[in-house]
């Protein structure tokens, strides 16, 4: 019995596609339900699972540059990371003391973060608007933004499941991390709307997303953000968030460097399947070049062996139309192994650019008038509820903010 029992373990996923159950039910009349994941990967056949590993970089064209060039692929590093997230870190265990409850004193202006001893009043009621502050202090974002699992300030105290029950029947806790969240939302440019997490370009948008496209280090701790409002009850507020930065990094061009933070990072915090396909939908009517978009749904094969995108809409290439002569004339098709050689495998990062996530994106268009994002205003929202400039092993180090 006890061998029975050990089988149904959690198995540490060991692609991206083990990692992401976005397209396992993939209809667009689910997305208005709640589709969360369940906990459980579902196995993935050998067929299925691209290898991570695999890289196509073909012959660079006249007048293209390298990076219009470059085959990119999902971040195994940034899936599993997401993936232990949303299925509530699966094998982690609670400590067997009892909690000191930090994060909740902290927040309750009983204790000051460390090691600056600042107060949380201080930060709510001085900080706001100090841009200098707020940019080049590096310790305050994992006491305002606690996390189950272990930031750059060792510092800070991990949550736990006894404390976020505690923190979340606590109004006054949760009114600060609200006040907590509109500071760091004006610091990005963003001006939160309602309380139901609508939100939209703030007065100052303009000077602050020029520095948020250039400080990519900030797209780590908006990752950060987006997991704790998970954690701390408000999920429903990443939705609109992650959809009005995905609008200014593919639509407007102004956030053009996030746009694979966005991508890779922003959307995968979602626990609802629906609103992360409905983002990705959104993304990949936008997303240029489109052949380049590695998000969507995976690749399926028509009667003949002629491969087509599932959501691209893309003609066969010349390839494909070869191969579909040569069936027509009474020639055996290529087998499946063959035809992913010949250009349906996985696009890839270059080895040397694997956490480079922050190309040059947008269509170059004049902004728009200001939008604002929320569930409210899109519908095709389901209901629910990033670092050029370093090395991966440093990165590996600083995702956790």
């Amino acid at each position: 019995m006890g061998n029975l029992m050990g089988s149904w373990r959690y198995k540490e996923p060991s692609t991206v596609e083990e990692c992401d159950s976005t397209w396992e039910t993939d209809s667009e009349s689910d997305e208005q339900q709640g589709e969360e994941d369940s906990g459980i990967s579902e196995p993935v056949s050998p067929t299925d699972t691209a290898k991570c590993a695999e890289t196509l970089d073909p012959p660079e064209q006249p007048g293209e540059t390298p990076e219009s060039t470059t085959k990119i692929k999902r971040s195994f590093y940034a899936a599993k990371d997401l993936y232990k997230y949303r299925h509530n870190y699966p094998n982690s265990k609670e400590p067997r003391q009892p909690s000191e409850y930090r994060n909740l004193r902290f927040y309750l202006n009983k204790i000051p973060l460390v090691p600056d001893g600042i107060y949380v009043e201080e930060i709510l009621n001085k900080w706001r608007g100090d841009y200098e502050k707020l940019e080049h202090n590096h310790t305050y974002i994992q006491w305002l933004f606690p996390l189950r699992e272990q930031g750059l300030n060792f510092y800070a105290q991990e949550l736990t499941q006894v404390e976020i029950k505690e923190f979340q029947s606590t109004r006054e806790a949760r009114r600060r991390f609200m006040q907590a969240y509109t500071i760091m939302l004006d610091f990005f440019g963003i001006a939160l709307q309602d309380k139901n997490g609508n939100v939209g370009r703030a007065p100052n948008w303009q000077d602050r997303f020029q520095h948020l496209n250039e400080s990519q280090h900030n797209y780590l701790r908006i990752t950060r953000i987006l997991k704790s409002l998970g954690e701390l009850g408000y999920e429903s507020f990443k939705p609109p968030l992650v959809r009005l930065l995905l609008q200014e990094a593919l639509v407007e061009g102004t956030l053009s460097n996030m746009r694979h933070s966005a991508l890779e990072y922003f959307v995968y915090t979602l626990r609802d399947r629906g609103q992360r396909r409905a983002l990705l939908r959104f993304a990949q009517r936008h997303y240029r070049p489109p052949e380049n978009f590695i998000w969507g749904p995976p690749r399926r094969r028509r009667p003949g062996g002629v491969a087509a995108i599932a959501a691209g809409g893309g003609k066969p290439g010349p390839v494909q139309e070869k191969s579909s002569a040569k069936a027509r004339a009474g020639k055996s098709p290529a087998s499946p192994q063959e035809e992913r050689r010949g250009g349906t495998a996985e696009e890839g990062f270059p080895d040397a650019w694997k956490r480079e996530e922050h190309s040059a994106g947008g269509d170059g268009k004049t902004p728009k008038p200001p939008p604002t994002c929320g569930s409210a205003k899109h519908p095709e929202e389901g209901k629910g509820e990033g670092k050029p400039w370093m090395e991966r092993e440093e990165y590996m180090d600083t995702t956790h903010l």
